[in-house]
Order: structure tokens, then C-alpha cells, then sequence
């Protein structure tokens, strides 16, 4: 069951007119800090990233299931995502949760360490065309409102310098 400040979290994000990948994502967090606290593991990145996102769909969370990916990742997807719809926060029964319980419990703790997740990343936005990456950045900014925006160009500005400044150096060739 998600922790009640995580529900909270997701549902303001959705009232803001935030994207459901957005609100999922408060629970994917929450997914890492269960790792990094020892609660259980993960065998890879990208299974804790799938746990967070069930958890969202089992919470209620308008996030349909993926449009690619193998048939039964896409079944499973579906059945969070119908159970959510019908009854937001139904749970898994005792002997089913207790089983994956002991399972996770055994992964090891490495799928949620920065490294990893730097890395699923950048694999994932490769993945991406430049088309699409600008495109969702577009959108970001229409959702941050003046004060986020204004930081996020700043941000932007202080990176550049960094970079320009690093090629702009003498002897730098």
C-alpha cells in the first residue's frame, strides 16, 4: 500500500494539470526509497521503475498501459490499471503480497543506487527522437507556472556558461 504523503503528492500534481507519468512518478520515488532504506530490492532499475508505476495504477492514477513492450507486461498493466479505475488502493491478497514481499526482499539493493538510475536514463532518452524530447519539454514549461519557470532558466543559464566556458579556453583544442 503507497504511504499516505506519496497519495497526497499525486493527487496535487494531478489537480495541478500535471501528466499521469508525473503523478506516477511520486510512487516510483517511493519505490527507490523503499530500496535505499532496505525494505526490499530489485533485480534492475527498470523493475523498480515497473513496481512504482503498478503501484500508481493499483492507486488510482489515470496511467494507461504501455502501447509497446511484451504481451504480458502489457496484460499486467492493464489488470493495475482496471483494478485502479474500479476500486483505487484495492490490495493484492495477504499470501500474494507476503509472497512478493519475500521475493523483492531477496534482490539485491543496487537498482536504486544514482548511478543506476543516471544510467536507465539517459538509455531511456536515447531511446527517444530529438523530436519527442523537445516536444515534452515544451510541455513541461506550460505546466511550471512563472516562479519554476523562472528557475529552471536560470538553471539553463548557469549550465551553459559552464559548458561555453569549457570550450571557449585557450590552448583548448
Amino acid at each position: 500500500m503507497p504511504e499516505r504523503a506519496t497519495m497526497q503528492r499525486a493527487k496535487r500534481d494531478l489537480r495541478r494539470g500535471r501528466s499521469a507519468s508525473t503523478a506516477a512518478g511520486e510512487f516510483v520515488r517511493e519505490e527507490m526509497d523503499h530500496i535505499r532504506e532496505g525494505k526490499h530490492g530489485a533485480r534492475s532499475t527498470k523493475q523498480a521503475i515497473a513496481i512504482g508505476l503498478s503501484k500508481a495504477r493499483r492507486a488510482g492514477v489515470p496511467l494507461p498501459p504501455p502501447r509497446t513492450g511484451s504481451p504480458r507486461t502489457k496484460r499486467s498493466a492493464a489488470r493495475a490499471y482496471r483494478a485502479g479505475q474500479r476500486h483505487p488502493g484495492s490490495k493484492p491478497s495477504r499470501t500474494r503480497s507476503r509472497a512478493m514481499s519475500g521475493a523483492l526482499r531477496r534482490e539485491p539493493h543496487a537498482a536504486a543506487s544514482h548511478r543506476a538510475l543516471a544510467t536507465q536514463a539517459h538509455k531511456a532518452a536515447g531511446r527517444r527522437t530529438a523530436t519527442a524530447r523537445s516536444a515534452s519539454a515544451r510541455k513541461a514549461v506550460r505546466t511550471k507556472g512563472p516562479g519554476l519557470r523562472r528557475a529552471a532558466a536560470r538553471k539553463a543559464a548557469a549550465t551553459r556558461s559552464r559548458h561555453l566556458g569549457k570550450r571557449s579556453k585557450p590552448g583548448a583544442a
